[in-house]
């Protein structure tokens, strides 16, 4: 028998070959094997394999593995003289770990080309609606100071997601007088939300800063008001990890739809005119700042970017509404209501929006009834008669 008679197969055309359908033997030793091995492959020695074959199909293609592809193919040649169908694994495992290292490179490559679009889209496609609103929210209400250290504070979802994003070209186009931490916690994600968000990081280039909580588990036995409790603990954790960090600032990602609906939800059910402030300093974190650089970005705008670049982020990822990491979010809640009230709205006019939010910059002290200040309430009627 000559060598012409003895089949070999490349690792690529190996690997897309059903699984089903083959049977690779290893013969490397054990402890080799062990180590790592082409998915399905069998360990036995040169000596085992007539053994295990007794009784197989002859006409069923074995594959046999070694490092090289030299070892394998003694073993196919003893193989295909006693009659069975013994292909030869061309290069051996060896070729399998080329084979694999390219894969990776190639599908860093193409993730590379993506991000760097997703990128150029910020700066290009979406500079109006999105990049200028976000610088302009920065400088209009003096977000960011020289030496600041920021904690981009990540949830996963759209907006937090762009948020980094967004702070990373500032860096790298604007200002660079400051530093940033991404800051990821995890509260007790189900599996397939975490995965999603270190993916997009992954994909997004954003260096992730983890730190684990069990903030879901805590909050899931309290019957009242458990999302109020998630909240102010999120925060709370949010707001000491970034200390720990030697940060000063934490950015959320809170954009012109929350505000205004938040400016609803006050006077429909707080009787109070309120708004979500751009900047707050902490009261229980000394020398901490809350500031939230999304302030005038619209959401319909925040779903576009998403859309264009076919990114995909978690929505709910709340324990109570976890089944569902890429749908809508809880419904029937107040925020939900306002919504879709602002939606109605908006079909009758479309300055509707940015009405309610001037509503809370254009304030005339004179024709309120009354208004507090550092918890000192003022009527109109203490200086009525002095007009």
């Amino acid at each position: 028998m000559t060598d012409s008679y003895i089949k070999e197969i490349e690792i690529e055309e190996l690997l897309h070959t059903d699984p089903a359908q083959r049977f690779i033997v290893d013969i490397r030793p054990a402890d080799v094997f062990a180590r790592g091995t082409i998915e399905g492959a069998v360990h036995l020695s040169a000596e085992e394999i007539p053994k295990r074959m007794k009784g197989m199909d002859p006409s069923q293609p074995v594959y046999v593995l070694c490092h090289t592809g030299e070892q394998s193919m003694d073993v196919v040649y003893d193989l295909v003289g006693e009659g069975f169908s013994a292909v030869n694994v061309k290069g051996g495992y060896r070729a399998y770990l080329k084979y694999q290292l390219a894969q990776l490179m190639a599908a860093d490559e193409a993730q590379e080309k993506e991000r760097e679009q997703i990128e150029r889209s910020l700066i290009k496609k979406f500079r109006k609606p999105i990049w200028r609103k976000f610088t302009k929210g920065i400088n209009e209400y003096e977000m960011i100071q020289d030496g600041d250290k920021i904690a981009v504070c990540i949830s996963g979802g759209k907006d937090s997601m762009l948020m980094a994003k967004l702070f990373q070209e500032l860096q790298r186009h604007g200002r660079a007088n400051f530093e940033l931490v991404f800051l990821t916690m995890n509260p007790g994600y189900n599996e397939e939300n975490w995965r999603i968000i270190q993916d997009n990081a992954k994909l997004l280039g954003i260096p992730l800063t983890v730190f684990e909580t069990e903030i879901f588990d805590t909050v899931a036995t309290i019957d009242k008001n458990p999302c109020y409790l998630c909240a102010r603990m999120r925060r709370g954790y949010l707001y000491s990890h970034a200390k720990e960090l030697g940060c000063n600032k934490i950015a959320l990602g809170h954009h012109f739809d929350d505000v205004i609906e938040t400016i609803l939800m006050g006077m429909f059910y707080g009787g109070k005119v309120e708004t979500m402030m751009p900047k707050l300093h902490s009261k229980n974190f000394e020398g901490m700042e809350l500031i939230r650089p999304m302030y005038l970005i619209r959401e319909e705008d925040i779903k576009a970017w998403r859309d264009y670049n076919h990114l995909c982020f978690i929505q709910c990822a709340c324990r109570f509404t976890e089944n569902c990491a890429s749908c809508g979010g809880a419904q029937g809640s107040k925020r939900e209501e306002m919504k879709e009230l602002i939606a109605q709205l908006r079909e009758k006019s479309e300055f509707i929006e940015m009405n309610i939010f001037r509503s809370v910059e254009n304030v005339n002290l004179k024709t309120i009834i009354g208004y507090q200040k550092d918890g000192e309430k003022y009527c109109f009627l203490d200086d009525y008669d002095r007009n």
